[in-house]
Parts: C-alpha cells; sequence; structure tokens
C-alpha cells in the first residue's frame, strides 16, 4: 500500500470519524492480498495473515503498511495462532494439516495430519492420524492445541509434549448440540472457529448449526449463547440467541468479554456483548466493497477472518473483497 492511498484513507476516516467513536479503514492497496482468511497478532506486533488465494501466509506491518511473505506453496491455509513461544502453527485445510513455523529458521514441521482426509489415529501420534477438513485452531490454558475438524464434526486435541493426538469434544455425528449438555457425547454439527475468552471458557461456532456456544470450564457443559440455527440475518439489539446468523466462520474473544463473528454469508462483522445481546458493527448485510468511514456504511464480501486486538481495535479479513480492513 502506497503513503499517499494510506493517506487518503486516514482523511476519510479522520471526515468521518467526527463526532463518532468508531470508523473503518482499508489496511491493504487493491491486489496486494488474494482471498484472506484468519488473521491475528504476533508477537512482533505485525499483522498475520492466511491467504488461500495466494496460497500463502503474510504479514502486514501496521507502522509502514508493508506486506511481506512469511511462508509460501501451500494450498489454503485457513486460520493460524502463535504459541507462548513465539511458534506460528496454521491450518492447510484441503491439505488436512496442521503444520508449525518457526519464524527464526524458517522450519516447517508437520503438527498433526499424514494428508489424507478421514478420521483415525486417536490414541496415537497426532503425525498419524487422519484429519478431514480441518479448519480453526488454538490453544488453551495447558498449551494443548485444538484443532476443528469440520469433516469429522469434532474437535480434536494434539498434546503437544507427547505429540499425541485425541478428540476433545463431538461424537463424530452431525447432530444438534443440546444447551446445557456435557461436552463428553454431545454431537457437534460443523465446528467451524473458535477462541478462548479472557473466563478461560472456548467460544466454539458451529457453521452448519449457525449458533455459537460457550464451553464453560467449570461445568464442562455447552451453553447456547447465539443464534437460533436457522440460517438468516437479523436480531440486532436484542438476545443473542434469538438471533438468525447466516454461515459464520470466524470468531474472535476480546478483551472486554466481547465476542467478534465474521458473519459471512450475510457479508458482516456481528458483535455479542457481555451482557449477550447483538448487533452488526461492520457491513450493510448485502455483498459490497466499501466505502471507508461509517463500519455500518462499508461492504463486505463473505468475510472469513475476525481479530480484536487488546486495544480494541478489531481487523477483518474480507475475503472476496480482497481487503484487510480496521474497524477503530
Amino acid at each position: 500500500m502506497t503513503r499517499r492511498t494510506f493517506t487518503a484513507a486516514l482523511v476519510a476516516q479522520a471526515a468521518w470519524a467526527q463526532g463518532r467513536r468508531e470508523s473503518i479503514m482499508n489496511l491493504t492497496a487493491a491486489g496486494a492480498v488474494n482471498n484472506p482468511y484468519g488473521l491475528r497478532k504476533g508477537p512482533d506486533g505485525d499483522l498475520y495473515i492466511c491467504e488461500i488465494g495466494n496460497h500463502r501466509i503474510s504479514k502486514l506491518n501496521l507502522q509502514t503498511q508493508t506486506l511481506t511473505t512469511v511462508i509460501g506453496g501451500q494450498k489454503e491455509p485457513y486460520d493460524l495462532r502463535f504459541d507462548s513461544r513465539g511458534t506460528l502453527y496454521f491450518v492447510d485445510m484441503p491439505a488436512h494439516r496442521v503444520l508449525s513455523l518457526n519464524t527464526a529458521t524458517g522450519k516447517v514441521t508437520v503438527v498433526a495430519g499424514t494428508g489424507t482426509a478421514g478420521f483415525n489415529g486417536d490414541g496415537g501420534p497426532a503425525v498419524e492420524a487422519e484429519l478431514k477438513q480441518p479448519h480453526s485452531i488454538a490453544f488453551d490454558r495447558a498449551g494443548r492445541l485444538l484443532i476443528c475438524d469440520i469433516g469429522n464434526h469434532r474437535i480434536r486435541m494434539v498434546d503437544l509434549g507427547s505429540g499425541k493426538i485425541s478428540t476433545f469434544a463431538g461424537t463424530g455425528e452431525a447432530g444438534a448440540t443440546k444447551d446445557g449438555a456435557k461436552r463428553e457425547a454431545t454431537p457437534l454439527n460443523g465446528p467451524r472457529a473458535m477462541d478462548f475468552g479472557k473466563d478461560g471458557a472456548l467460544y466454539l461456532v458451529l457453521r452448519e448449526g449457525n449458533r455459537v456456544y460457550r464451553l464453560d470450564a467449570n461445568t464442562d457443559t455447552f451453553l447456547h449463547i447465539a443464534g437460533t440455527g436457522e440460517k438468516g440475518y437479523e436480531g440486532d439489539g436484542g438476545d443473542a440467541r434469538l438471533a438468525k446468523l447466516s454461515g459464520p466462520k470466524a470468531i474472535s474473544c476480546a478483551a472486554d468479554g466481547a465476542i467478534y463473528i465474521a458473519d459471512t454469508e450475510s457479508h458482516t462483522i456481528r458483535k455479542i456483548s457481555a451482557a449477550g445481546t447483538i448487533e452488526t458493527v461492520a457491513g450493510t448485510g448485502k455483498r459490497g466493497d466499501g466505502p471507508v468511514g461509517d463500519p455500518r456504511q462499508c461492504g463486505l464480501a463473505r468475510p472469513h477472518g475476525v481479530f480484536a486486538d487488546q486495544s480494541g481495535a478489531v481487523f477483518i479479513g474480507d475475503s472476496e473483497a480482497n481487503q484487510i480492513r480496521q474497524i477503530s
């Protein structure tokens, strides 16, 4: 992105921001990224981006707006996370694998998956186990890696110390997840994305179920927090449990307890407050591409990525608009 383009975006943002608390701006120039999905800040403060159209993970320096390739030659990297040591972990969904990258040495290691779609390997080495369309990953407080194994309707767990894999949640059936159900023996219909909140709970998006659940860390039960299960786009301003979602595919837990969702098929980013109400924070509900300024007037195109950082800024992987956007 050129300095001139970035300055113009800042001017447009400032013009809108007078008297408003939030504004949206583009962080990348046209053609800079190709179908961005998962994204998040790394230990160096740069924004790391999964670009499935460019078959790479790139990073954006938020100070200089410089975009560079971190690793290329992948099939379609969907999601990424950093462990406590700063190692980058990412999912290559059509390769049916989770890999890690030492950003200092460039060494790539297979963490889970043989590369063949299927389900087996629980109790043994994760590198010898089969996954089927893995999507999102997250680290729990013990440092274990959780994987949304969509095609198997399960969440798999890798103990990175022993290298062994097991099923953490899901029965393998695409059944309904009941409110208040225990984690064990409860079906999950297309577990797509997850993130841990500051309360230690796991927040889980079910794509096919059009719902969001909170896995309580104390009771080990799934609590329904958003979505009726019926596909649609409505319910803003009310109880999130009574709202309709439309193919949500990404989730991020903010420092203030709010939950942000990329509601992909409604072309919006929606927010669930700590009080349980839902609202749209970006997007019009129709497919579009901009403009900068009012986030509610900025058209999005099937966003698959959302990340809320500690400062309160929200970053969006606006996939089919080929843009990285920021609400600030």
